[in-house]
């Protein structure tokens, strides 16, 4: 199977758009798996071949925030074994939804990523007070919910561990942006795992959408160290702008 030029096209900018912006604010998946909707795939495909492109990006992401020491190297282990096994289960659920009642859940889910999003700009980072025990507690607890929800859907991770952790443990937005790529790292990389061992994700189209989320991914990185929060709050609004569009032109057609 192939995809026409013109397709592969549009997918390659739609992931290098979500590479960008999955970096600085979260939310990628909120343009690729609407534009994966729109190539007409199925869902399982469709979350399939998000995970193939986007854990490529979660990669690059992931490494840039950590040479540049904007993240909290001490909670990354346990954050990314707690988001890997959350993942885990998370992807084995979603193959056990048949396909036809999926997309209705994937369209619902989307709506509902499109909200938390939209919240995030109203959080507001405080400095938190935690025990250590409550901390460990906490991480994990966030890590295994959220990177179930990765690994079953997906779109909208990345803000809602940046709300998590601004609101538990009083991150800044760049500085839990920063935390939040190792928790997503993890379930990227669970969820890629078994969905190309089950055999759900278009590597003709998975290989070159994960090229151009990667260079959009290191330049999304860049951009959010050196701009800071202000930087992290404006792209969300762009993205839940464009989301809203998208969406309302689907129902009206």
């Amino acid at each position: 199977m192939t995809a026409a030029p013109g397709l592969l096209v549009f997918l390659c900018a739609a992931a290098f758009v979500a590479g960008l912006v999955d970096a600085i604010a979260g939310g990628g998946g909120l343009v690729t798996v609407p534009a994966l909707l729109a190539a007409g795939l199925p869902a399982p495909l469709v979350l399939g071949t998000n995970k193939g492109q986007a854990v490529f990006g979660a990669v690059s992401s992931a490494a840039s925030f950590w040479g540049r020491g904007a993240l909290d190297r001490g909670r990354a282990g346990l954050g990314f074994a707690a988001g890997f096994a959350g993942s885990w289960l998370g992807a084995r659920a979603m193959l056990a939804v048949p396909p036809r009642t999926l997309r209705m859940v994937v369209i619902g889910l989307l709506l509902l990523a499109v909200s938390i999003v939209l919240l995030r700009r109203k959080v507001q980072p405080r400095p938190r007070h935690l025990t250590p025990g409550q901390a460990r507690a906490a991480l994990i607890g966030i890590a295994l919910v959220l990177g179930g929800y990765d690994g079953f859907f997906g779109p909208g991770t990345g803000s809602m561990l940046v709300i998590a952790f601004a609101g538990v443990f009083g991150d800044t937005l760049t500085r839990a942006s920063g935390n939040a790529k190792v928790v997503n790292l993890a379930s990227n990389l669970a969820a890629f795992t078994l969905f190309a061992w089950r055999g759900t994700v278009l590597w003709h189209l998975a290989l070159p959408m994960a090229a151009a989320n990667a260079v959009g991914a290191a330049t999304g990185a860049h951009l959010a160290v050196r701009n800071g929060d202000r930087l992290v709050g404006g792209v969300v609004v762009l993205v839940v702008l464009a989301v809203v569009v998208k969406l309302a032109v689907d129902l009206l057609r």
